[in-house]
């Protein structure tokens, strides 16, 4: 009922069966004894529902697959009967039955070992090339991107003592981002095979909008939501960088992170992870202490949330990136950002004139004006985007976010030595709980499944190791003992 044989081979198939159907006083004691009948269960086939209750011991898989030896079909019969006490897992039976075998398959299985190993050894070397390469541009990443943002941030500070105009610095690095989609169209003219006109690849990203495309109406409801996003975290950031020191201002951007698991648990329905609920609650504790280190004054008070409502911005704009628009490619993310320059331009432009001739912010005349200082700050910031964005491309994404986190020593070194920052022990605990936060927060989705592996296979390794370790200590005893007799008898002597 449940194994039937092949169409052509009834005749086999009669013999398999009378061949399993021996008299009970036969009793075989050797395998060879019965290799006849096992050698007749390659012409059987075994039905799907003996399969379904056979799934656990997975010999099924090997009598119906065409490749499989007679020495894999016999050990699996064996297993599962339990013959003889046949015990497939101890180190030493495989051993004994391997060696029991004639030696032209050995040398065959281990010339094909050799050659199977050569390939595997390439491949490895192979695997171990490519994330070398990778390890190695995402040192470079890391470094670029640590650089750039701890480099904006202290320029932007320097800035302020000569032009306070937050919202014009912020409004005038806005602009360069405008440079995204013509880089990134150079990078595939030198990097692609098919190379595509200006127009060709913009019609192939503004895909990305919709099916007819960034029109008007796609303009205002998709874009200008994020160009207002866009402005509101930069401009708190630069504006919090006038009221408290660069390194409490890195440090408290780093709970982005935080709020963008926050929002996208609530709003996303992502996946709820208990060490990023704990790397959440860090962050929360970290600003309190922040607050506390300078004795909640006004003025730090301002600074710290001017910093906390940036990140807030910053985590909505992500989430609501990946609520309306789902996933960008490179091309689709650098006329994105190319377009947000654009709304910059065309409706944020009036703020900053509104600002200067309220004498909110004001400059006596455009002499004075830091150009330097402006370009410098716009350059970094558009660099830390770029690699931020497009750095997955050539590196680890938890690389790159490994380079916010660096900044913040770097700032801390910076404003030891050019302000009066004091580090007191409250303000170092809260250092450290946000950056621990921050990296909880790195930790992939599936990180409590690889450590259970790893577990896992450490304690299979170590229960490998302890009977070859019995077996070479019971081994080394005769020859201990017959070492120390010709000692004896030469002392006799």
């Amino acid at each position: 009922m449940g194994i039937r044989e092949f169409p052509n081979g009834s005749a086999r198939g009669k013999a398999a069966t009378l061949g399993m159907r021996r008299s009970p006083d036969v009793s075989p004691r050797r395998l060879s004894d019965i290799s006849p009948q096992l050698r007749q269960l390659k012409y059987l086939v075994v039905d799907e529902a003996i399969k379904e209750d056979l799934k656990w011991s997975r010999s099924v898989e090997d009598l119906t697959s065409a490749s499989v030896g007679l020495t894999s079909i016999e050990e699996r019969i064996l297993r599962i009967t339990g013959y003889y006490g046949y015990q497939p897992w101890a180190a030493s039976y495989k051993r004994d039955e391997r060696s029991r075998e004639s030696p032209a398959p050995v040398e065959a299985q281990m010339q094909a070992g050799v050659e199977g190993g050569g390939r595997v050894s390439r491949c490895c070397w192979k695997c171990s090339v490519t994330q070398v390469k990778k390890i190695f541009w995402g040192v470079a990443v890391v470094l670029g991107v640590c650089s750039s943002w701890s480099g904006s941030t202290q320029l932007a500070k320097l800035t302020f003592k000569k032009f306070d105009a937050p919202f014009t610095l912020t409004w005038f690095a806005t602009n360069w981002n405008f440079l995204f989609f013509p880089l990134y169209y150079l990078g595939h003219v030198f990097k692609s095979a098919e190379k595509q006109s200006p127009k060709q690849r913009y019609r192939e990203c503004c895909r990305f909008f919709g099916d007819n495309g960034l029109t008007l109406k796609v303009f205002f409801t998709k874009a200008a939501p994020f160009g207002v996003l866009w402005t509101l975290t930069n401009y708190l950031y630069l504006h919090a960088i006038k009221k408290i020191n660069t390194t409490d201002v890195s440090v408290l951007f780093c709970c982005n992170k935080a709020f963008v698991f926050l929002l996208s648990w609530i709003v996303l329905r992502d996946r709820f992870m208990g060490v990023r609920i704990v790397a959440a609650i860090f962050a929360i504790a970290g600003i309190v202490m922040m607050t506390y280190a300078d004795g909640f004054h006004s003025h730090s008070v301002i600074g710290i949330a001017l910093v906390v409502g940036s990140a807030s911005m910053s985590a909505l704009y992500k989430v609501l990136f990946k609520l309306l628009l789902g996933s960008a490619k490179f091309g689709e993310a650098a006329l994105f950002l190319s377009v947000l320059a654009i709304f910059n331009v065309l409706f944020v432009t009036c703020i900053p004139v509104i600002l200067y001739f309220t004498k909110v912010e004001y400059w006596s005349s455009f002499d004075i004006v830091p150009w330097g200082n402006l370009c410098g700050f716009s350059v970094l910031l558009l660099t830390f985007n770029i690699l931020l964005n497009f750095g997955i491309a050539i590196t680890y994404p938890t690389l790159i976010s490994l380079g916010i986190v660096l900044s913040v020593p770097v700032n801390a070194v910076v404003d030891h030595y050019t302000s009066e920052i004091v580090f007191n022990s409250v303000r170092v605990i809260a250092i450290v709980i946000i950056g621990l936060g921050f990296l909880l927060l790195l930790l992939p989705e599936e990180w409590d499944v690889w450590v259970i592996k790893l577990l896992t296979r450490l304690k299979v390794r170590k229960k490998e190791e302890l009977p070859e370790g019995n077996g070479d200590v019971t081994s080394g005893l005769p020859n201990k003992s017959r070492r120390t007799r010709p000692s004896m008898s030469s002392f006799a002597h």
